[in-house]
């Protein structure tokens, strides 16, 4: 993910990916911030990036299901109109 750089009512704000190692939060590349100045940092964690461990996950989501009831559920998740913000007729 690159640096991007937005402006707030507050002021500008950046968004990069860092990863905290050693009790210090050190950015994935150069942020473009000024040296000894303070900041505000509001944090998002984005995992740990092993596929292995996440495709585990998500295939205890199904544990138990049956393959008919896991077709349904996929048939749902596909169907693009249950995302309508329209009332249902």
């Amino acid at each position: 993910m690159a640096t991007s750089t937005k402006k707030k009512e507050s002021g500008t704000f950046r968004v990069f990916e860092a990863v905290f190692e050693d009790g210090v939060l050190k950015p994935l590349q150069d942020p473009g911030l000024a040296e000894h100045h303070r900041f505000s940092v509001q944090v998002q964690e984005l995992g740990a990036g092993d596929p292995d461990s996440a495709l585990a996950a998500w295939h205890e989501v199904y544990e138990g299901l049956s393959e008919d009831d896991i077709a349904e559920v996929e048939a749902m998740a596909l169907d693009r109109s249950r995302f309508s913000r329209e009332d249902p007729e």
